[in-house]
């Protein structure tokens, strides 16, 4: 079993228009709604590759309701799998992330609620629900902002719980919970180039991720965007690259690299096996129409011409 956790869950809405023009009235030509949060992303990838997952978190309000009964409809990818709903219930509501995609450029802007605060209660009532849950976990993926009234170290205290448990954990966010969250030693942490250029203060992906595990991280792996994903493990650096560029809306890509990452893990994939899946997938979610699926057949297209070469140590 695959814990996916999503303390800042979100109703993901995605509207398609022919061309997006600012200062203008639009007519949308499709609407899209999805559970959302990286956490939740990843979690319905994996179910789509059949894995027994189960989402943790916080829902609330009649957003977070519309949210849970949409996590409880069938998964991308073809899969009649879906994830287990363990979120826990909180008096504030789910915020809401807006996708425009302009069908025109193949380009999406992107509108993120802030999300609701959670009080110190709902955090331990959220850690006791937790702690049940590692006890038959194979691993765990801590993913995405912290929403308002959680403590800055929140990812960095799951992370030493489930090391103590010992579960495997990928920690995949941003500023000083990524950084906090490193010193924590992270199995795997998963940052874009900027994200791990703000952490280290180096814009050199290869030194960068270097410097990230000599801070605590076990293995490192950056998003590149069109280009791939670096990874600098324990075992040796490479890099996997996609055929080729591919439009679409990218929203999601990044979690669906985490689903290939942590089913890699938990099925003992060599490192790059594991990278040409989570490339493989990337591509094929920014080809699909919304975040937390992904084009099956560009997948099993893709896979095996996802280049994955060695590299150099810094």
């Amino acid at each position: 079993m695959i814990v996916t956790v999503t303390l800042n869950a979100a109703l993901d809405i995605t509207y398609r228009t022919p061309e997006l023009v600012p200062h203008t009235t639009h007519r949308v030509s499709d609407v899209a709604e999805r559970p959302g949060g990286k956490g939740l992303n990843v979690a319905r990838v994996l179910s789509a590759l059949g894995h027994e997952t189960v989402v943790t978190g916080f829902a609330g309000g009649r957003t977070g309701d519309v949210l849970r009964e949409l996590l409880g409809s069938s998964a991308p990818g073809g899969s009649r799998s879906r994830p287990v709903d363990a979120l826990v219930p909180i008096s504030g509501a789910t915020r809401r992330t807006l996708a425009v995609v302009d069908e025109t450029s193949g380009d999406t802007t992107q509108l993120n609620e802030p999300g609701p605060t959670v009080s110190s209660a709902e955090w331990s009532t959220f850690l006791s629900a937790y702690e049940r849950l590692l006890t038959g976990a194979d691993a765990v993926a801590l993913c995405g902002s912290l929403p308002p009234g959680i403590h800055v170290g929140a990812y960095a205290e799951l992370i030493r719980r489930a090391r103590a448990a010992g579960v495997p954990a990928l920690l995949d966010t941003s500023g000083e919970p990524l950084r906090r969250g490193v010193a924590a030693r992270p199995d795997l942490v998963k940052p874009n180039a900027d994200e791990l250029a703000r952490l280290t203060g180096s814009r050199e992906p290869l030194r960068a991720a270097s410097d990230a595990r000599r801070r605590g991280a076990h293995a490192v792996i950056a998003s590149l965007g069109p280009d791939g994903i670096l990874a600098a493990t324990p075992d040796g650096v490479w890099q996997a690259t996609p055929p080729a560029p591919v439009k679409g809306n990218p929203t999601g890509a990044g979690d669906s690299a985490v689903a290939g990452l942590l089913s890699g893990l938990v099925e003992r994939l060599p490192w790059p096996a594991r990278l040409a899946r989570a490339v493989a997938l990337a591509t094929a979610t920014v080809l699909a129409p919304a975040a937390g699926e992904f084009d099956a057949e560009a997948y099993e297209e893709l896979l095996p011409r996802v280049a994955v070469t060695e590299q150099p140590g810094p």
